[in-house]
């Protein structure tokens, strides 16, 4: 039997026998008024400490529990223990909550707790930025209130869920919205950031409709010519002409297929090994270069006078400074200006290649080292680009430690500087700095860009 009724039944029990003796030595009336006494008493004790028991349990303060006497002060300590272990596990559940609050700020998706009616219960800090929320004002709103996408509306309201939707927000802002059921009708609403990966899926899109398109038009000259080669009779001088055509369609191709293999090397292959170049003999062989493309059109000059030689690879640079000068060559009008300038300091070094041409506007800068991406197709055929050039140079650089800036606007030119860190930097000893005269044909003047 439990201890307070025992002790309860055992009060009653010794109320009884002595009203019982009073009873014996009083008289029957004295006894009955002895046992209803006592038994008021009891009922007022009890009746005094569930009143204190009601007034606390009307508002209960953590540690105020009231004490008792006798047969309530074990019931009261029962209370007091039960109330302890109640405060643990709200801690222990309060503790879990932020554990799980703070694994949730952690991830970098975006995460919302939703419940049955599709309202905001909490959110983190990435899904408040990605979906311009309030994480505490916004806290009861539908989420349909704050997003307010039809894609996402029919999404929510469907049964199929599986998959997520992909919605557009401002300044070409791309997100993946996901639900997922849990608990009793709750959901978790997932946002991630895929912008990046849709603008790469475009780019290789892009990238394999791009390369079909610039190997196609050759290989149908090609096909054409032998066509007619083939079924009509031609006299020899016509032949002569047919096959010139079909040799610079082919070698048009060859240069596509070149520049994709070296685009690949560069992606795939370790960083080079940090060698010494000289750079006054590269500039001066890239300026003796651009004066041979230009073949006097153009006034080509060279400023700066190095201190310092790059640390990397000679074959790698000399391609991607070629392609800015032979871009710089190639986009700027007869009778313009081409400067090649070179700086280097303790902060690290800079090559520019700046022009007076036709210039880029300022929606295609960004775009410009994307593979075959072009400003004006007609004038890039024209000139014998391949649409790689810049591509190779990021590359390139980026295989360097470098950065490549870009400052242009129609009509004005166009400025391209290559910026290398310090680390890069090696030092030139005095007979290295004697300039070099001898600048005869390099093999650099093949190397090819595009804008």
């Amino acid at each position: 039997m439990n201890p307070v009724y025992r002790s309860t039944l055992a009060s009653i029990a010794f109320a009884a026998a002595g009203a019982f003796v009073v009873g014996l030595i009083a008289g029957a009336a004295m006894g009955w008024a002895a046992l209803a006494g006592a038994l008021l008493l009891h009922v007022v004790y009890h009746a005094r400490h569930l009143a204190r028991l009601a007034r606390w349990a009307a508002d209960p303060v953590a540690g105020n529990v009231p004490e008792g006497k006798g047969i309530w002060d074990e019931v009261l300590a029962l209370v007091h223990r039960f109330e302890r272990a109640a405060e643990r596990r709200e801690l222990e559940l309060a503790e879990a909550l932020a554990r799980f609050r703070r694994a949730a700020q952690a991830l970098p998706d975006g995460v919302i707790i939703l419940d049955g009616d599709g309202r905001i219960e909490w959110c983190n800090d990435n899904a408040a930025a990605l979906l311009a929320l309030d994480a505490t004002a916004d806290v009861g709103q539908p989420i349909l209130n704050l997003v307010r996408e039809p894609a996402f509306r029919d999404y929510l309201n469907s049964r199929e869920q599986h998959a997520p939707v992909l919605i557009t927000r401002g300044h070409g802002l791309t997100l993946a919205l996901q639900i997922i059921p849990y608990g009793q009708e709750q959901k978790l609403l997932l946002c991630r950031d895929v912008t990046r990966a849709e603008r790469v899926e475009t780019m290789r899109r892009d990238f394999v409709a791009n390369v079909s398109h610039e190997l196609r038009t050759p290989l149908t000259v090609l096909v054409g010519f032998l066509e007619t080669v083939r079924e009509l009779k031609l006299d020899p001088q016509r032949v002569r002409d047919y096959l010139g055509m079909m040799d610079e369609q082919a070698s048009r191709m060859q240069r596509i297929i070149d520049d994709l293999l070296a685009l690949s090397t560069l992606e795939a292959a370790p960083p080079p090994p940090p060698e010494q170049v000289r750079v006054a003999p590269l500039l001066a062989r890239l300026k003796a270069d651009a004066s041979a493309l230009s073949a006097g059109r153009h006034s080509v000059t060279l400023d700066g006078e190095p201190k310092a030689d790059l640390l990397g690879s000679e074959r790698e640079l000399a391609s991607a400074f070629g392609n800015l000068v032979s871009n710089a060559i190639r986009y700027t009008p007869a009778g313009g200006k081409v400067t090649l300038v070179w700086r280097d300091g303790p902060e690290g070094a800079s090559f520019t290649v700046e022009d007076t041409g036709v210039g880029i506007a300022a929606e295609h800068i960004p775009r410009l080292t994307e593979r075959f991406y072009r400003v004006d197709r007609s004038r890039s055929r024209e000139t014998g680009g391949t649409g790689l050039g810049l591509a190779i140079v990021k590359h390139a650089l980026a295989r360097h430690q470098a950065a490549l800036e870009i400052d242009s606007r129609p009509g004005a030119g166009s400025r391209f500087t290559v910026r290398f860190p310090a680390q890069r930097l090696a030092h030139v000893s005095q007979n290295a700095r004697q300039p070099h005269h001898e600048a005869g044909e390099s093999d650099h003047q093949r190397e090819r860009g595009d804008q």
